[in-house]
Parts: structure tokens; C-alpha cells; sequence
């Protein structure tokens, strides 16, 4: 069962969240409304998904995200927020958040987009995928140190370049023929051997790689 933590300054919203997600089958092992309070608990509670707030009374959801995940750097933070600013967007994801929602997102939206960032997906309100991957590549522009890279295999390459391209797995897994345990796995291996944690820190990889302008 996914453990997940949710949090939310709003009592009415928390709860309803919390309700919504354990009726979906996870398991909520924490609801808080102050940022300071997640950053102390997440160790203890080691939830695999958080659901955060950007806008909290006492932290900013930025500060929040990078204090968890200093302690825990494998955790998955699925930003739940009612602002769609572009830059509050940005600032999230370079902290370490793995997916990135505005509270107008449907309820169905909002348990697919948790079952998604569980899997190890980046998922991302219509619209702002675009903008995070524009990000990276503005940085991958930018003189990169070094050119020592972990030599990849030629399936993990092919799966990294549909990773950059914005594929989900089970669109990699039906273009390659694969199972879709088989693509969840190339990705893994692909995580483990460039010392990544995640799916959006793969898709920067491969971007700075140029993997994403590949041709077909």
C-alpha cells in the first residue's frame, strides 16, 4: 500500500484529501497544516508520496520541499497548488517536487496524478510540462563541467530519449513492444547508473544530453 502525507494549511481541504485518498485505497500516514511540522515528521512518518501546499503560514512550500527531501531524497512530492504561476512552478520542481497540480485539477485528475507520481512519473497540469522541459533546456544551454557520463546500454538510451519526448511508460512500452514492467525497469537501471532520483531529474539528463531533439 502507497503511503502517502498530506500537506495543507486548510483544515476542510486537508481532510477532504485525506478522506479522498484513503477511500482510494492509500495508506494516509500523516495530515499537517505547517510546513516546519512536515519537514520534522517526514523522517518518522516515510510517506512515498507527499501531497504539499506551496502556500503555508509559517514555511514556503519551496523551503518545505527542500527540507524533506535533504532527509528523505527518494520521497516523491506531488505539489498540490491554487497557484498556476509559472515561476512558483519552476522554483518547485528545481527543489526537488516530482509533479506539479493546480487545485482546479478534478478529483479523478488528482488520484490518477498521485497513482502516477507513486509509479515515478513527473506529472504536471496540462500546460505546465512544457513549461519545465523549456527550463531544462535553458539550463542545458548553459556550459556543463565535465563529460564523464555512465555508459547506458542501448535499450536504457532508446527508453531515455522517449522519457525526454514526454512519454509516459505505458507509451514507451506499446512503441517499443515491451511490458511495461520491462520500461519501469530500463528506467530504474537508468536512475541507479547516473545517480538520479527521479523522473524529473531524468528528463533534465536527457535534455542536456540533446536525447530529446533525437530523431525518430
Amino acid at each position: 500500500m502507497t503511503r502517502v502525507m498530506v500537506v495543507d494549511d486548510h483544515p476542510m481541504w486537508r481532510n477532504g484529501l485525506e478522506r479522498d485518498l484513503t477511500e482510494a485505497g492509500y495508506d494516509v500516514v500523516a495530515a499537517v497544516g505547517e510546513g516546519v511540522q512536515a519537514v520534522r515528521i517526514a523522517p518518522a512518518a516515510a510517506p512515498d508520496v507527499i501531497v504539499l501546499d506551496l502556500q503555508l503560514p509559517d514555511l514556503s512550500g519551496v523551503d518545505v520541499i527542500r527540507g524533506i527531501v535533504k532527509d528523505l531524497p527518494s520521497v516523491r512530492i506531488l505539489v498540490l497548488s491554487a497557484s498556476g504561476e509559472h515561476q512558483d512552478v519552476l522554483n518547485a520542481v528545481k527543489a526537488g517536487a516530482t509533479g506539479y497540480l493546480v487545485k482546479s485539477t478534478s478529483h479523478d485528475d488528482f488520484l490518477a496524478a498521485v497513482a502516477g507520481t507513486a509509479a515515478g512519473e513527473a506529472v504536471f497540469t496540462p500546460g505546465l510540462a512544457g513549461l519545465v522541459l523549456g527550463e531544462f533546456r535553458r539550463l542545458a544551454s548553459e556550459p556543463t563541467a565535465g563529460s564523464d557520463a555512465p555508459r547506458l546500454s542501448d535499450r536504457e538510451t532508446e527508453v531515455l530519449r522517449l522519457v525526454a519526448k514526454g512519454l509516459s511508460y505505458k507509451q514507451i512500452a506499446e512503441r517499443l513492444v515491451l511490458s511495461h514492467r520491462t520500461v519501469q525497469n530500463h528506467v530504474q537501471n537508468t536512475l541507479h547508473k547516473l545517480q538520479l532520483h527521479n523522473r524529473v531529474e531524468l528528463v533534465r539528463y536527457a535534455i542536456e544530453q540533446g536525447l530529446d531533439s533525437s530523431d525518430e
